[in-house]
């Protein structure tokens, strides 16, 4: 326009000729359905009782977590793969694109079923690594390469973290298998628990991109589609299964539970704080991922890790499916006027406490959890907060009609809660064989604190009160902010003068 040579745009992709691999899509789609279908049948035949010993041999040790983890992945992964047949078609890399995530798929796997120690730490090192080149799969971009080699180095810090928490259960129990060092977790003394603890606890955060650790997944936005869908659904979940795998040392001591539930809760509610201040569709999800994955947390920190698996399962299927349809959001390019907020009113707030009430009650009634005196209490108000923050959107719209939308409220939330519930007690009978699945604490004045402070925070979070402070915006939106090598777009690129 101005006869002026403009440079290259961050965030184009090289040209060339498209690949094309018909073959290997195909295979690789057709060969994760079916492990889907066998993990599943095998998981029913457990459930019914018409296997009732699962086999270990050497180095593995299948168990109820294994066979759920297995149908979780190859479901996952399988949905990935349909979905990548045609948005990969006939780009470069296809074949490998595929390869890759039948490689994760594997990996997984083979790390659900690991017992001795070196192949679940050889495990662990093989999932960030295929996860790093997923992102960085356009070899001919600089801008994936720099954010694979980001993501690289938090998993290989990952990685080491987990090799130290290993090699000081290896040395002080003499034990090789992870179900050796769950057997001797009583006898630990108090200062390799918290050695242990800690490595295991912060690396599950890296993992699981929690905060201050989030930086490697909101730089991961170089990964294709699909492939941000099996990280946000599957990868980032690794932390509530490492933390379950080595539960029996982290229960040890009350101070490490209590722990990871303050850590959870920062990252449930800063999650959400780093969403609001995001404008594009992936980085508004890939906030939102950091804030299921405090709450899956912190449910591991209160001691029910049923609940954090059922919790990864749910946010994995929602999470999937958001980011394989991100682009329908694409055309969207100004206020919708269907989408505002309006007032609630005297009885859509009475409707929404109630709601909140009765969704609480119905979950105690289905699990049992948050009846007594102890760390279910928290697990309830997590419960009790979410049917209050899902009623009130919904009644907040005002593309229905108030009565339409209050006589709604019971026939849809209600049993969505006890389709939770009773999702929860089947992942606790599949969980029936895993030691620690249920280890409720007892309530402390820590326990409490974090109740108050998380309650506070979530309602000045709910009613904008947080929007006031520039200073907090500002500090909000460098928080977001990946390195600049990773940055898809700059506003001076466009500027043409």
């Amino acid at each position: 326009m101005t006869g002026q040579k403009q440079s290259e745009a961050i965030g184009e992709l090289p040209s060339g000729k498209p690949q094309t691999d018909a073959l290997t899509p195909v295979v690789v789609t057709r060969l994760t359905w079916a492990l889907f279908v066998a993990s599943l049948g095998a998981v029913g035949a457990r459930t019914l009782g018409w296997w009732t010993t699962l086999p270990t041999a050497g180095p593995f040790a299948i168990d109820g977590l294994t066979l759920l983890l297995w149908v979780v992945v190859t479901f996952f992964a399988g949905i990935v793969d349909s979905y990548s047949r045609r948005y990969m078609a006939g780009t470069h890399g296809v074949g490998r694109f595929f390869v890759r995530t039948l490689g994760f798929t594997l990996i997984v796997m083979l790390l659900a079923a690991a017992d001795h120690a070196l192949l679940f730490a050889a495990a662990w090192l093989a999932m960030g690594l295929v996860m790093a080149d997923l992102i960085g799969h356009v070899r001919g971009w600089p801008q994936a390469q720099s954010a694979a080699r980001f993501a690289r180095r938090y998993f290989l810090g990952s990685s080491a973290l987990l090799g130290v928490a290993i090699a000081v259960l290896w040395w002080v129990t003499g034990a090789t298998t992870v179900s050796g060092f769950a057997a001797a977790a009583g006898s630990l003394p108090v200062t390799a628990v918290f050695v242990v603890s800690a490595a295991l606890v912060l690396g599950a955060m890296i993992q699981s991109a929690l905060l201050p650790f989030h930086g490697w997944l909101l730089a991961s936005m170089t990964a294709p589609t699909p492939a941000s869908a099996l990280m946000h659904a599957g990868f980032v979940n690794a932390g509530g299964i490492l933390l379950l795998r080595f539960s029996p040392v982290i229960t040890a001591e009350p101070a490490v539970m209590l722990a990871i539930v303050l850590l959870g809760a920062l990252s449930a509610l800063g999650g959400k704080l780093l969403k609001s201040v995001q404008t594009d569709v992936k980085r508004r999800l890939g906030c939102s991922t950091v804030g299921q994955m405090g709450f899956m947390i912190m449910q591991a920190g209160l001691g029910f890790f049923g609940a954090a698996i059922t919790h990864l399962i749910l946010h994995g299927c929602y999470k999937a499916y958001k980011f394989l349809s991100a682009g329908s959001r694409i055309n969207r390019t100004s206020p919708n006027p269907d989408s505002d907020h309006g007032s609630l009113g005297v009885v859509g707030v009475a409707v929404t406490l109630l709601s909140a009430v009765a969704g609480g009650a119905v979950f105690v009634a289905l699990t049992g959890k948050g009846s007594g005196p102890d760390s279910g209490v928290l697990l309830l108000l997590i419960v009790v907060l979410t049917t209050l923050h899902a009623t009130r959107t919904a009644l907040a719209q005002t593309a229905l009609s108030a009565p339409v939308r209050i006589g709604a409220v019971p026939f849809v939330f209600l049993p969505a809660i006890a389709l939770y519930g009773a999702i929860y007690r089947t992942v606790e009978t599949v969980l029936r064989d895993v030691p620690a699945v249920t280890a409720p604490a007892e309530l402390t004045v820590g326990h409490a604190a974090v109740a108050v402070a998380f309650l506070l925070a979530y309602l000045a979070i709910e009613t904008g009160a947080y929007r006031r402070s520039r200073r907090l915006y500002t500090a909000l939106l460098n928080a977001t902010r990946p390195p600049s090598a990773t940055l898809l777009t700059a506003t001076e690129d466009y500027n043409e003068y």
